[in-house]
């Protein structure tokens, strides 16, 4: 009854994972919650075994888990080199290789793959966006031959070090509280070197045939998000009003289509023959870069801003930016008018773009999804705090705040004495972790309140609610189960098959689920599978690792693969037709060199 009971609450929390009905960190919540009421009831239901259950003490342990302290920590850690401009150094580098495809490319991925290796690798694609963006543009190249290449080196430099994704500093702890040690720090380098090179040279030649050129309507490269559905207000005065739009002329341009005309709260469509009238708000869809001199011209004004723009910005001098959102943000599901964008951002939403065909409603009241980019017009400090916050990802280059430049050897000093304390054995990861994050801020790096903005608190969330589910399997004997199910299948093939199907289960789950969550589900079946096959659960454990952190078939699978997908007007297909190939071959490394790396 306790197997059924744990595969039952895993089972809806993977349906709940993969449909995304609700954020990650808040099924990982649901799953917590719901194991802990299972544990204040199972004593008094006839048939159940509270030692074959999580005590509440195990339950909310995942929070004070060295591998949840250590993700905080490099948070901190990361936004230390960031504010002092250290990550910065590279955008220059990067621009100036602009002109030669082929190296760029080579470079990028490369560059990438270094930073990931030691930087949460979201951040590592959210600083890395606008260079390429910007470098894309120089060059009149498609940004979608440069965007996919930078999502997959971020995955393919976190599996290189125990700190590069979270995915490893999960399994490592599950490892050491179940006896098998804890991962060091450089442990995963040498097969992660080698994924590395595979998949930056994977690119490099396949890249060519596979990766799509996606360019805009008027041929304009696929970055621009190029198209907006907008509301203007047709102001007192206008050309337009008393004209039809037949003699008027508005919108024969072709980059100017009217939708509908919406008067008194009615929707009117826009015949030759309508007669347009001050006050009238129209709806329509136009490139970003014509919406400013189609006001001056016509006399119109935003809908939003006509009525909140005296107000809201002042005497300030405002600016125009384009903002994509990101996976897990808080607007998804929900419209503008719902989570009171204006009040909270100080900005005032012009125009939108979705993948999805647009009903002809209000702005206001459209349901936004992850990829949807927003025409924002607001004073360069609130733009530069947007794009600072995760749930938004900036595409144009507004101007970098104030940066600690003088703090940068500080910095980086910090950050290097934290790993080679880490690499020597000489102090365990998260104490030496917590004294970086202590030493920027004392040093002034990094101010108290930047430290804490930094935590993603969504992950850490998610990471001490999904822990406590691989100790339920565990305990409740349904790891156990599975493993032996597993264990039947390979048996007459031995180990390396067993690495071969765990490593095949993982790889498929965390296209469509979190790779933690995915992680610290199959870590107790691999441990089991080892203990029933009588070898060591190493080899198990590092597939489960590298299996989880590389996902390229799917844009849902890694949030980086999310991030770049409307920025290079990316279809589903384009994740399977490069990433597929791309998953097989790692899948058929991983299976030679981990039993050579970590002998059974």
């Amino acid at each position: 009854m306790e197997i059924a009971l744990a595969l039952l609450v895993v089972l809806a929390t993977g349906y709940l994972f993969v449909t995304e009905r609700y954020p990650a960190a808040l099924v990982a919540m649901m799953a917590l919650t719901t194991c802990l009421l299972i544990a204040l009831v199972i004593p008094w239901i006839p048939g159940l075994r509270a030692s074959h259950w999580i005590t509440l003490d195990e339950g909310v342990a995942g929070f004070s888990n060295p591998a949840t302290l250590t993700v905080a920590a490099m948070f901190v850690l990361s936004a230390g080199l960031q504010h002092t401009g250290v990550i910065g150094w590279f955008g220059p580098i990067l621009s100036r290789l602009a002109g030669h495809r082929l190296i760029f490319v080579v470079m990028l991925m490369a560059v990438a793959c270094l930073l990931s290796a030691f930087v949460n690798n979201t951040a590592a694609v959210a600083i890395f966006l606008p260079i390429v963006l910007t470098a894309s543009a120089r060059s009149s190249s498609p940004a979608s031959r440069y965007l996919i290449p930078l999502s997959y080196a971020s995955q393919f430099g976190g599996v290189c070090t125990l700190i590069g994704t979270s995915t490893n500093l999960l399994v490592s702890s599950i490892s050491e509280r179940a006896g098998h040690g804890a991962f060091s720090l450089f442990e995963f380098l040498p097969l992660g070197a080698v994924l590395c090179g595979t998949g930056i040279l994977y690119v490099a030649i396949m890249g060519r045939w596979l990766l799509p050129d996606r360019t805009g309507r008027s041929g304009a490269p696929s970055y621009q998000v190029s198209e907006y559905v907008t509301e203007l207000r047709i102001l007192n005065g206008s050309p337009l009003v008393g004209r039809t739009l037949a003699e008027s002329g508005f919108g024969r341009d072709q980059k100017i289509q009217l939708l509908t005309v919406l008067r008194a709260g009615t929707s009117i469509w826009p015949e030759p023959g309508l007669v347009f009238a001050a006050d009238d708000v129209l709806l329509l869809e136009a490139p970003a870069a014509e919406l400013m001199p189609l006001r001056t011209k016509w006399r119109l004004k935003s809908e939003p801003e006509f009525r909140f723009g005296a107000e809201m910005m002042g005497n300030h001098p405002v600016h125009l930016a384009e903002v994509v959102l990101a996976p897990g943000s808080r607007l998804v599901g929900r419209t503008l008018e719902q989570v009171d964008f204006r009040r909270h951002h100080r900005c005032l939403v012009l125009g939108l773009r979705t993948r999805e065909k647009l009903p002809f409603v209000r702005l206001a009241v459209t349901r936004l999804g992850a990829g949807d980019a927003l025409l924002v017009l607001g004073p360069k400090e609130e733009l530069a705090r947007l794009r600072d916050d995760e749930e938004f990802l900036m595409l144009d280059r507004i101007e970098e705040p104030a940066l600690r430049r003088a703090k940068v050897p500080l910095a980086l000093g910090i950050f290097v004495a934290v790993v080679l304390m880490a690499a020597s054995g000489m102090v365990p990861i998260l104490p030496a972790a917590l004294c970086g994050c202590v030493a920027l801020v004392a040093t002034r790096c990094l101010s108290i309140e930047e430290a804490c903005e930094a935590i993603n608190w969504k992950v850490i969330f998610l990471l001490a609610g999904a822990l406590p589910l691989g100790l339920v399997m565990e305990k409740s004997g349904a790891a156990a189960l599975l493993a032996e199910g597993a264990v039947g299948i390979a048996r007459p093939w031995g180990p390396v098959a067993a690495l071969a199907v765990l490593y095949l289960i993982t790889a498929v789950l965390t296209e469509f689920m979190s790779n933690g969550a995915t992680a610290v589900l199959l870590a107790p079946i691999a441990m089991a599978v080892a203990a029933s096959l009588n070898v060591d659960a190493r080899p198990l454990l590092m597939a489960v690792c590298f299996a989880a952190s590389t996902s390229f078939c799917t844009p849902v699978g890694y949030q980086t693969n999310a991030m770049v997908q409307h920025a290079g007007g990316y279809r589903f297909a384009d994740y399977v037709r490069i990433g597929l190939p791309l998953n097989l071959l790692f899948w058929g490394i991983c299976v030679w060199l981990i039993p050579r790396f970590w002998p059974f």
